[in-house]
């Protein structure tokens, strides 16, 4: 089937179905809603025979849905209307919700429903939810309409189940809808407003005289004694921890209001010298290490995948330690949402000099997966529940075995950021587990993968089938069975062995410093294209065109098409 991705941008759930639906041989092309204009002539270069619309900011033109079926993914269940219906199911405390495929029409969110699908709700950032249940239910809905659309053409199937549910428009939610309220709300209602806002636009706040957005909350268990709500109370090395009514909450992350181009930063960071007075407390954990039967499992479930220097380093420290313990076996976790994204953009674009803090991030990570690869004391375990991208993708490869949970999204490339060579030791590591096609495959295409393809392609050795809660039992319970398989000792001999049989044939210092001196050029060189690319990233600079890698009907062989109502096809 022929079927137009029709996206505001090319976010986490387009790339999820794009991934899915090429995976069971739909031809797939994508283009940016940008205006009327360019999605009209999309759908007539294309021809599609359905529209799929996972993530919309504005109505489908009428010429479009006129002339072609589209469908359109609602991140809500049945009857609910509105463009911000996860943040009000998290601020109203659903215990359920759900996704909605539904035909557009001229009445917005109110066309026949083709498919739906309901899920549980749990406490959570609204990112979280979207990326995870939200993407699961919608790939499943989506699927189900595919199979109505062919089994019985473009006739919409009827729910009679459906009928008695009234339609329920929400307005979109307002800062004034979340705004905390600290005399009033307690802690729990205050990382409700919070996670609602999640990722964008965060929940405007007042902090150390500045107005701010605050993002990344959790509980703090800390002493407020004698401290106003909504004060701070304490700080950590990255988090600041303020006072609530009934206790306290640590925000990890401010954004500066007012500030044209500000960016998410660290709240330490943010307020500086202005809260150097208060007391210096463990923050929460971005980095944890726990055992059990003979297996150490490292987590690092840092905001958005994004490793910094610091990061990298106090990381490769606890790794480090981890490697010294009685274990057998190394799992390194990673987060719930991400297992790493590579080096912190954010980071770079607010430092002095954004090419000096790209080289200290790129040789603080590669610090990182040169200890992993030299590791011969115990076999190493990605074990990814949530997605990697960049040079964390390449970070997961330098384990031992890279396992990785269904529904898990790599982007493995590094080309889209201003054609960054990259390093993370890609280029021993690619061609050892992959082969050198498939290396030469994984890094030159700019497309997302799925754990199908990535196993095909030597980059995940196994897909673990379960949703993200029962992701960290069946972790475990596949690592405890590796520590204790007869053959560990031999499997570790043989890891020794050919650590040494490849550093005598090359060592990795000469594919780290060929790497690096790519990268140095990236970084310092006279073409900006790295910065410029950045730049655009962090700051969420709309694309003007869709790229032609997702863009398939734009390619060249579209051109010579005969016309279509006038317009060449």
């Amino acid at each position: 089937m022929r079927i137009l991705l029709l996206s505001h941008s090319f976010n986490s759930l387009t790339q999820r179905l794009y991934v899915e639906l090429v995976e069971r041989d739909h031809e797939v092309s994508v283009e940016f809603d940008i205006n009327d204009a360019v999605t009209s002539e999309a759908t007539e270069l294309f021809q599609p025979d359905v529209i799929i619309a996972p993530f919309l900011k504005r109505a489908i033109p009428a010429a479009v849905w006129q002339n072609y079926l589209c469908l359109v993914v609602h991140p809500g269940p049945p009857g609910d209307r509105g463009p911000t219906s996860l943040d009000w199911a998290i601020l109203d405390q659903a215990d359920e919700w759900g996704v909605t495929v539904l035909q557009a029409t001229g009445e917005l969110d109110g066309g026949p429903v083709w498919a739906y699908r309901r899920f549980a709700m749990r406490a959570g950032p609204k990112s979280s939810l979207y990326r995870n249940e939200v993407s699961d239910a919608a790939v499943s809905a989506v699927f189900e309409a595919l199979e109505q659309l062919e089994r019985n053409g473009r006739n919409a199937p009827h729910h009679t189940e459906l009928c008695s549910i009234a339609a329920n428009w929400r307005k979109p939610v307002r800062q004034l809808d979340r705004a905390i309220n600290w005399e009033l709300d307690d802690t729990e209602t205050v990382l409700r407003k919070i996670a609602s806002a999640d990722g964008m636009p965060g929940v405007r706040d007042q902090i150390c005289g500045r107005e701010v957005y605050l993002h990344n909350a959790c509980r703090a268990e800390i002493p407020t004694t004698d401290i106003a709500a909504g004060n701070p109370a304490a700080r950590s090395a990255t988090a600041i921890g303020l006072a609530t009514r009934d206790g306290a909450v640590w925000i990890g992350h401010l954004r500066l209001a007012g500030v044209n181009g500000a960016l998410k930063q660290p709240a330490a960071v943010v307020c500086g010298g202005q809260i150097e007075h208060l007391p210096m407390l463990p923050g929460p954990e971005d980095i944890s290490y726990t055992e059990a039967d003979g297996v150490g499992f490292l987590r690092f479930p840092f905001l958005n995948g994004a490793m910094g220097s610091a990061a990298c380093r106090r990381l490769k420290a606890a790794y480090e330690a981890a490697t010294c313990r009685p274990t057998r076996v190394i799992v390194l976790m990673g987060g719930p949402d991400f297992w790493s994204n590579g080096i912190d953009l954010n980071e770079i674009e607010t430092a002095n000099s954004a090419a000096d803090q790209s080289w200290d991030n790129i040789n603080a990570i590669d610090d990182l997966s040169e200890a992993i690869v030299r590791t011969t004391s115990h076999l190493v375990v990605s074990a990814l529940c949530g997605n990697a991208g960049a040079g964390g993708a390449f970070l997961a490869r330098a384990a031992d075995e890279v396992w990785a949970r269904r529904g898990v999204i790599l982007n493995p490339h590094y080309k889209d950021m201003g054609n960054l060579y990259g390093s993370e030791l890609w280029t021993y590591l690619l061609p050892k587990h992959a082969g050198v096609a498939s290396a030469q495959k994984i890094t030159q295409s700019r497309l997302p993968m799925g754990v199908d393809e990535a196993v095909r392609l030597g980059l995940v050795d196994h897909v673990i089938d379960t949703a993200q809660s029962g992701f960290e039992g069946e972790v475990a319970r596949r690592a405890n069975r590796l520590a204790t398989e007869p053959q560990i000792n031999d499997r570790l001999a043989e890891k020794a062995r050919q650590r040494a049989v490849d550093e005598a044939a090359k060592p990795l210092r000469a594919y780290r410093d060929e790497e690096l001196s790519r990268m140095r050029r990236n970084f310092y060189g006279f073409d900006p294209s790295y910065h410029i690319a950045r730049y655009n990233f962090v700051h969420k600079v709309p694309k003007s065109r869709t790229p032609l890698t997702i863009a398939h009907h734009r390619h060249r062989k579209f051109e010579n098409r005969p016309a279509i109502n006038g317009a060449a096809e």
